[in-house]
């Protein structure tokens, strides 16, 4: 589909809302891929496609959020929103979450801490089951799971060995 499709499934009531969809875009930050694409809103994504271009793991992230903020839900479901993206990318669509977070009730499935950290509650779960909940620093003060994966990832960042 065109990148208008895909951020227009949104909502899709206001697919021919071009000044919607443009704000969409923005909103997700596609709006810079889009800007480099031959037929901008029109061009059809995905190699498999007549003339379709291929777009990164991230730039694909961006379309979906770019959807997101175009449902304008009440509540909003992100699965691993920037597991395909790069560190400088990853901090720009944090802010962006941070957008959709604040109008709408969002649940956001992560296994990066980085991106964990900026919920107001966290809820660990372990086998299926809820192990810890509270915010970040509550987690990490409580020195449990939470506070141990944590300390694993950061040590992996700062080049030190992780304590078992």
């Amino acid at each position: 589909m065109s990148v208008r499709d895909n951020s227009g499934f949104g909502r899709i009531e206001a697919m021919d809302d071009d000044e919607r969809i443009r704000a969409a875009a923005m909103a997700g930050g596609v709006d810079t891929v889009v800007s480099d694409l031959p037929d901008r809103y029109d061009t059809m994504l995905g190699r498999h496609f007549e003339e379709g271009r291929q777009l990164s793991g991230g730039q694909w992230q961006k379309v979906a959020l770019s959807r997101a903020f175009m449902r304008r839900a009440p509540v909003v479901v992100l699965d691993e929103p920037t597991s395909a993206i790069d560190a400088e990318a990853e901090s720009e669509i944090f802010g962006r979450l941070r957008d959709i977070a604040a109008e709408a009730t969002s649940l956001i499935i992560a296994h990066r801490f980085a991106t964990v950290r900026i919920a107001d509650r966290i809820v660990v779960l372990d086998q299926g089951r809820v192990v810890e909940e509270g915010s970040h620093e509550d987690l990490l003060s409580a020195d449990g799971m939470y506070a141990h994966l944590f300390n694993l990832q950061a040590a992996g960042y700062l080049g030190e060995p992780a304590s078992q």
